[in-house]
């Protein structure tokens, strides 16, 4: 499926672009999912942008036992076994997707932030697929810091709104990347459908609005645990809250909620 340098590039760097790996149907397949999802927003739905600011930033996850769509993807795509081959996991477990619709002249940002301090998951082999289901400027990808998941540095989960942190009791605020751009070494890519971007769940990132007239940017994160996961609880904020999940603490992910795809 992929090269060994492209695993290598992804434990050095903590992102890596993967061409190519998703077929028109896994894209129309998706884009019917999502538009049910933006019809029929879940409980978790999220409308970033302010009224009467220009654009439309929604946010949503967990949908995919009630989305078709995602549960097929999830299940039956390439994506279980790109993971797989990125984390050198021998089991696989389907975390959750989270949607992200960036409309036409959508000024709003993604704060810079690294997902696993939101999560309930502790562990090395925890990776996501970023998948956009239309063309990507440069311009207008998610940009990554490269090698950041290798800082040793916990930050304080983002509240993706106001791009203040979260109330917890867990890591530091995230320093301020725009303000010192030449200090970090950044990785973003031009996209076609098809493309995708895994990277690390400790890498940190963020991305710029759609500054497109005409172009959307609607792009599904699927999201992946390997061997290592271990489930867990953190003080303060969590995004998803998985407050129905009763496995212990320490224990395997292994749960209808989080189910092995590839084993």
């Amino acid at each position: 499926m992929i090269s060994e340098d492209t695993v290598v590039q992804y434990e050095r760097d903590g992102a890596v672009c993967v061409r190519g790996l998703f077929s028109q149907a896994w894209l129309e397949l998706l884009a019917a999912g999502l538009e049910r999802n933006l019809a029929e927003p879940g409980p978790h739905a999220k409308t970033y942008t302010e009224a009467g600011r220009p654009g439309f930033f929604f946010g949503d996850y967990c949908n995919w036992q009630r989305i078709p769509e995602y549960r097929q993807f999830a299940f039956a795509s390439p994506a279980a076994d790109l993971a797989a081959a990125v984390m050198r996991s021998t089991k696989v477990n389907f975390f959750h997707e989270h949607v992200l619709v960036k409309e036409p002249r959508t000024e709003d940002r993604t704060p810079w932030h690294h997902d696993q301090p939101y999560w309930v998951v502790d562990g090395n082999q925890v990776c996501s697929i970023w998948l956009p289901l239309d063309p990507v400027p440069q311009d207008v990808c998610v940009e990554f810091i490269k090698g950041s998941h290798r800082w040793g540095k916990w930050f304080t989960p983002k509240r993706f709104a106001d791009h203040d942190d979260h109330p917890s009791r867990e890591g530091e605020t995230i320093p301020d990347i725009d303000g010192n751009r030449h200090e970090y070494d950044m990785l973003r890519w031009a996209l076609e459908p098809g493309d995708c971007i895994v990277f690390h769940a400790l890498t940190v990132h963020g991305a710029p609005g759609n500054s497109s007239a005409t172009n959307r940017r609607r792009a599904i994160a699927t999201r992946w645990t390997g061997d290592d996961a271990r489930f867990t609880r953190r003080e303060g904020f969590m995004s998803p809250p998985f407050e129905e999940v009763t496995l212990p603490p320490g224990e395997a992910m292994d749960s209808p909620t989080f189910p092995v795809v590839r084993s």
